[in-house]
Order: structure tokens, then C-alpha cells, then sequence
């Protein structure tokens, strides 16, 4: 094991919240960093409706992802997490908490994570 996986699992448990207002409607983030990976919350209220897990394989160029709990009908935890699984490289969980009813606010919540990463790369 390297130096830096090894200082990784020691590393504390690490939150990091944030809150952006789309389309009339506020959105907050909630961020757990944890070794090797982290877990993120999307939603608009105290609600884990969904828990999608996602991470690399060596078989395969696209991440593994899975839904844990929630509606398997429901494909946007298990997309995000593989997105962001495939982009940090990193083991994700995602609770994908927000209604279905527009595609766009998706995009803006996905760039909004996007922002966050590139401004804070030790928070994931």
C-alpha cells in the first residue's frame, strides 16, 4: 500500500454542505468524505428516498453501479453515481433525493457538483 492510500484511511470523517437556488427552488448538498470515497445527498428536504453505490472496474472503462434502496424505475442516483465514480475515480454512493418533473434541473444540480469538485477537491 502507498503513502498516500495509507494516509487516506486514516483520515477523518470530512462533511461539507452547500445550497443553491435553481429554478425557484432551493437545493442543498450534503457531503460526507470518507476513505477511499465519499457520499453525496441531493434534495430540497430531509428525505433519503434512494441510495445508489458506484465504482471503478478494471474490466470495464464505465464504472459499476447499483441501486442499494428506492425505485429501480428511478435512473437518476445510479447515473450521477457513475458519472461522478468515472470523473473522480473514487467509490460514490448518491441519495438523489429531488423530483423527476424536469430534465434541466438534473443538468444544473449535476454542473453545480461539477463547480464544487473543481473548487474543492479535498472535500470528495
Amino acid at each position: 500500500m502507498s503513502e498516500a492510500q495509507n494516509q487516506e484511511m486514516l483520515d477523518p470523517i470530512c462533511v461539507h454542505n452547500f445550497s443553491e437556488r435553481f429554478m425557484e427552488q432551493t437545493v442543498h448538498f450534503h457531503v460526507m468524505k470518507l476513505s477511499g470515497g465519499f457520499f453525496l445527498w441531493v434534495g430540497s428536504s430531509p428525505l433519503l428516498s434512494n441510495l445508489a453505490v458506484s465504482m471503478s472496474s478494471r474490466y470495464d472503462s464505465m464504472p459499476l453501479s447499483t441501486l442499494v434502496m428506492g425505485d429501480p424505475s428511478d435512473t437518476a442516483p445510479n447515473s450521477l453515481a457513475q458519472r461522478l465514480a468515472k470523473k473522480t475515480k473514487k467509490q460514490v454512493f448518491i441519495s438523489y433525493s429531488l423530483p423527476m418533473t424536469d430534465s434541466s434541473l438534473s443538468l444544473l444540480v449535476e454542473n453545480r457538483i461539477k463547480k464544487e469538485l473543481e473548487r474543492y477537491p479535498g472535500k470528495f
